[in-house]
């Protein structure tokens, strides 16, 4: 039994537990619910039909494992993970034939029933209870990571399980897309910037590709664009649309605009999730603006780019992205905030999104760079300050000493504290930051920093400590 998702929306493949000391009708009853929920929800699904085991299509013998593997191994590259749920004990053997030998390798969440007091007779108790622990030993047994519900057995009719199965969509979503990312790197490392340094072969054995451009040829393909083009035109109403552009910087639009069209074509040519980009000063020196406002827009397009060739902090921006499904920031964890030491600043040139910022974008030349490279030669900067809000702070390193990916991950909030310096600013505040700040300095960390205007540390902890394999430090 088949059912499509709807655009954006995982797909799961679904196993109903059951065993033959317990009634069987418990398991339909829950299998009816659980399909109802999940098409409410637009998720698609992937489960036996009522008619393919003896018990109305739940999991309980060996064979029944073994028809649902070869299901779900035709369907393996629709299936983002699996739900099993246990309506009564459930018997194991089924249950994990059918993960181990369908072979998905993809997240699997393990959700039980609740028995009510007054229904513990023969025709009613469940001891999903004692069955979760059986499921998930075997699953531990067997080397299949798997992720918990938020309580260990609860009603198939309470509010947690579509919460859970949200979140464990988010995590199906930072595992399944990040495992087989591609990122793009536009230019090489600036000069300056040995922090920006990664392993691309570390990266490769956790799924992700880096794809790698010449700035040259981008900016090859910038200059080629005809000034009367229709694309060109639409590109510069829509920076125009996206951000006020003083009148003075006018003449330097349809410069931005093609450099933004060429890095778009470029990103839809090679199938590119996330990008770094050589923001200075090649561009600057050779072409005559700034990345940013580009930047900016293809990450509020949840495309994440980040500055100065940092190609590890675009993997964090985009597995912010994943599990947020919002746009997501880098920026330098930068100043201090005068002797409030939980608070501090975090700016960049700036390349925030507009949804990220929160507030009117103004582009104007490069603050730093524009004194020694020329403003008429930096057009493309975006000024902003974000509203106040609550965000989740992330980064990956890759460790060549260690021959490890390591993180962090955390939480904070946004502020309105005024702060007068041009670029993106973000005021930031975090509970025990100089531990957090000393945790970074450590630990050898980049000074970049990928945010999100949410909370999704839960999300990525789980994807990152049960089925990604990173080393993770989680600020509290």
């Amino acid at each position: 039994m088949i059912k499509q998702a709807k655009p954006g929306k995982e797909t799961f493949g679904l196993i109903i537990g059951t065993r033959a000391y317990f009634n069987a009708e418990l398991a339909v009853d829950v299998r009816k619910t659980l399909l109802e929920e999940l098409e409410k929800a637009g998720y698609g699904y992937v489960i036996l039909d009522e008619c393919d085991t003896p018990t109305g299509g739940s999991m309980e013998t060996m064979e029944d494992g073994k028809k649902c593997a070869s299901l779900f191994r035709a369907h393996r590259d629709e299936i983002d993970g699996i739900i099993v749920s246990l309506p009564n004990f459930g018997f194991e053997v089924g249950i994990i034939n059918a993960i181990s030998r369908a072979e998905l390798n993809v997240p699997v969440l393990v959700q039980a029933c609740d028995d009510q007091n007054d229904k513990v007779d023969l025709d009613s108790r469940r001891d999903a209870f004692c069955g979760k622990i059986s499921v998930c030993n075997n699953l531990y047994q067997y080397g299949i990571p798997f992720t918990d519900t938020t309580l260990h057995t609860y009603s198939i009719h309470s509010d947690l399980l579509m919460k859970d199965i949200h979140k464990f969509a988010a995590i199906c979503r930072v595992v399944r897309k990040l495992t087989h990312a591609r990122i793009g790197q536009i230019g090489t490392r600036p000069l300056g910037f040995n922090t920006c340094r990664y392993s691309e072969k570390l990266l490769q054995a956790s799924g992700i590709t880096v794809v790698p451009v010449d700035m040259s040829e981008i900016i090859f393909n910038a200059r080629k664009i005809d000034n009367q083009a229709a694309a060109l035109k639409a590109k510069m109403e829509e920076i125009s649309h996206y951000a006020k552009v003083p009148e003075a910087y006018q003449e330097k639009l349809a410069l931005q605009a093609k450099f933004g069209l060429a890095v778009e074509e470029w990103i839809q040519a090679n199938e590119v999730d996330a990008a770094a980009i050589q923001c200075w000063d090649s561009l600057e020196q050779n072409y005559g603006c700034a990345a940013c406002v580009t930047m900016s827009m293809l990450g509020e397009k949840l495309i994440p780019c980040a500055c100065e060739t940092d190609v590890a902090g675009a993997v964090s921006m985009y597995a912010l992205s994943l599990a947020s499904g919002r746009p997501a920031a880098l920026s330098d964890w930068n100043n201090n905030f005068a002797e409030d030491r939980n608070k501090c600043v975090c700016t960049h040139c700036g390349n925030f999104p507009k949804s990220f910022a929160m507030s009117d974008l103004k582009l104007g030349p490069l603050g730093v760079l524009g004194r020694t490279l020329g403003k008429v030669n930096t057009f493309g900067a975006v000024y902003a300050k974000c509203t106040e809000g609550d965000f989740t702070f992330f980064r990956i390193s890759t460790d060549d000493t260690l021959g490890c990916i390591k993180s962090y991950l955390g939480k904070g909030e946004l502020t309105n504290d005024p702060y007068g310096m041009d670029g993106c600013i973000a005021v930031t505040k975090v509970d025990n930051l100089q531990k957090l700040m000393k945790y970074i300095c450590k630990n050898g960390f980049e000074h970049h920093v990928a945010m999100v205007r949410t909370d999704v540390v839960d999300i990525l902890q789980e994807a990152i400590d049960s089925y990604l394999g990173w080393d993770l430090y989680v600020h509290e």
